[in-house]
């Protein structure tokens, strides 16, 4: 992968995560992974005014993460999976972090099952 390339793509993953740092842009999201909605529709669930909400979709929309279409005076939010599958490949590069973690902390839990399972025997 080149340097420009490599750069993009950082661009690109920093703009991701900024619009999913906040709450109610990834609430947003969750509704959207039942289908399109409106504005409206988005709105419901939140306390919020409807600029605030649209100011929440407009992030969304300029990190690629939602694309509104045009039907009627109908503006429906849809979600994008593109930028959400680069933050997946981007996380799986860790896995085997969690996996190492995981397998050592099961064998912590069986010496201590172990252990109190000795202990127990010896009391009984």
């Amino acid at each position: 992968m080149s340097t420009a390339n490599a750069t993009l793509d950082d661009a690109r993953l920093d703009e991701t995560f900024a619009a999913l740092a906040n709450s109610t842009r990834r609430a947003i999201l969750a509704q959207l992974a039942n289908g399109e909605a409106t504005v409206n529709d988005l709105a419901k669930p939140f306390d919020l005014t409807l600029p605030a909400i649209s100011k929440h979709i407009k992030v969304l929309e300029h990190a690629g993460l939602i694309t509104r279409g045009r039907r009627a005076q109908f503006r429906p939010c849809t979600i994008a999976a593109a930028p959400l599958a680069e933050v997946a490949d981007w996380a799986e590069r860790y896995r085997h972090i969690w996996d190492d973690r995981f397998d050592r902390m099961d064998n912590y839990v069986r010496t201590l099952q172990t252990a109190n399972e000795e202990r127990d025997t010896k009391n009984d």
